[in-house]
């Protein structure tokens, strides 16, 4: 199939959708995008349609994420809300061995068979899979959305550790969308102001500090998996949202962590097979820039407020020792094993793998490691769950429930959690 190019020319006339994977980080993305001239819209169109439009056009034996992105897309396109011959959609490419790195000939053919097939698809990806002459990610565009990410996960953690104890409810969201504002107003300025960007994650902690909140001992329930399925509502039916309306804290391990696991693999090629020295090189400057600015976040958030701050993954080879080998990178591969080591050791001994249909790998990984990992963390609560079109939302619930109902049967016997 011929690639459709995204030129030079589009790049003033064209509107670059986005699939939506995490609200808040990918809102700030989509301003970043935008003041480098591109005129990038993050969507927000979910339910029945969106997976209807992915099992219309995608085979049925295709990942799960997959048919939610492609149907995102899709529907998006049949709204009428955009010309569709004045459109371009963007999505991330890994050049791994997921097939992830297939997403974009899939989303192509998808196009052709619903007579779309003159829209480009642009990649965004670190491999040099694919170009296109109208869209560059330069370092300051690379830097800009590492402060996205940086700011997203502190967001998200401060959010998940406030909903469950609001004394009034909606002010936890009204001080989500306050920053989120504020972050999209200050990575858009022309030149970053470091100083400014440093303190603002005491005023993010000292304000969510003064949300009113009540004192209850809930179950805290860690969330791992594939990625889109693990971080968007719409691959994991709103998980979080569910666990809140049980009386229990979610307890999501940061975009970040993904972050660090991608870079992290770089360097680990080259230990195993002498693979690309420059490229590992790069990746470690890429973690010490992460790991210094993370540092300034925990330290942050324990000077200004109660909360636990979220922490990037340190010491990979001893969260992961006698479970698994870090060349082990396939459907999340390590880093599954590893945020699941690192919940248990802070205390979160329940945890919850999604994991969508399709993804082999990651059904491997997680469910071959889970019975030691509870062997070995006594009172560990882990479940794995799947996500399909064919799985009932009600059964996802049932499954989450009676884990709940095992992590409070630990709470009354003083079981740390």
């Amino acid at each position: 199939m011929d690639r459709v190019l995204f030129t030079k020319e589009m790049r003033s006339e064209y509107t670059i959708l986005l699939p939506n994977m995490l609200p808040v980080h990918f809102k700030i993305i989509e301003k970043i995008f935008r003041i480098y001239g591109y005129n990038a819209v993050l969507l927000e169109n979910t339910g029945n349609a969106v997976i209807s439009a992915g099992l219309k056009y995608v085979h049925n034996d295709a990942c799960y994420p997959v048919q939610l992105i492609v149907g995102q897309f899709l529907d998006a396109l049949a709204s009428g809300e955009y010309d569709t011959h004045k459109v371009a959609l963007l999505l991330t490419q890994t050049g791994g061995g997921c097939r992830a790195s297939n997403y974009i000939p899939v989303l192509r053919k998808a196009l052709k068979d619903a007579g779309m097939e003159y829209i480009p698809v642009i990649s965004l990806n670190a491999s040099g899979l694919e170009a296109n002459p109208g869209f560059k990610v330069t370092l300051p565009m690379l830097k800009r959305s590492a402060y996205a990410c940086i700011y997203g996960d502190l967001l998200m953690s401060l959010k998940n550790q406030c909903l469950p104890y609001e004394a009034v409810k909606g002010t936890t969201e009204e001080k989500v969308g306050k920053w989120t504002e504020i972050l999209c107003s200050e990575l858009a300025k022309k030149h970053l102001d470091k100083k400014r960007l440093k303190n603002m994650y005491g005023e993010i902690a000292a304000d969510f500090e003064s949300i009113e909140r009540v004192k209850k001992i809930i179950p805290k329930v860690g969330i791992v998996g594939e990625i889109f399925v693990k971080f968007s509502p719409l691959g994991n039916n709103d998980i979080e949202k569910f666990l809140l309306s049980e009386d229990s804290e979610p307890v999501m391990p940061g975009l970040i962590n993904f972050m660090i696991y991608f870079l992290a693999n770089g360097i680990i090629d080259n230990e195993l097979y002498a693979q690309k020295p420059v490229y590992a090189k790069v990746c470690k400057l890429a973690i010490n820039f992460i790991n210094k600015r993370t540092s300034q976040v925990a330290k942050a958030v324990r000077e200004n407020s109660s909360f636990v701050p979220p922490e990037p993954l340190t010491d990979i080879e001893k969260l992961t020792q006698g479970y698994i080998g870090t060349g082990v990178k396939m459907g999340e591969g390590w880093l599954l094993v590893a945020e699941i080591s690192e919940l248990l050791h802070s205390g979160v001994n329940n945890v919850v793998c999604v994991q969508p249909f399709g993804c082999l790998p990651n059904h491997i990984v997680a469910k071959g490691v889970m019975k030691n990992m509870m062997q070995n963390n006594p009172g560990a609560n882990i479940v794995a769950i799947d996500y399909d079109p064919g799985m009932t939302k009600v059964n996802q619930e049932n499954r989450l429930r009676l884990m709940l109902s095992c992590a409070r049967e630990n709470l009354k016997e003083n079981v740390k959690i």
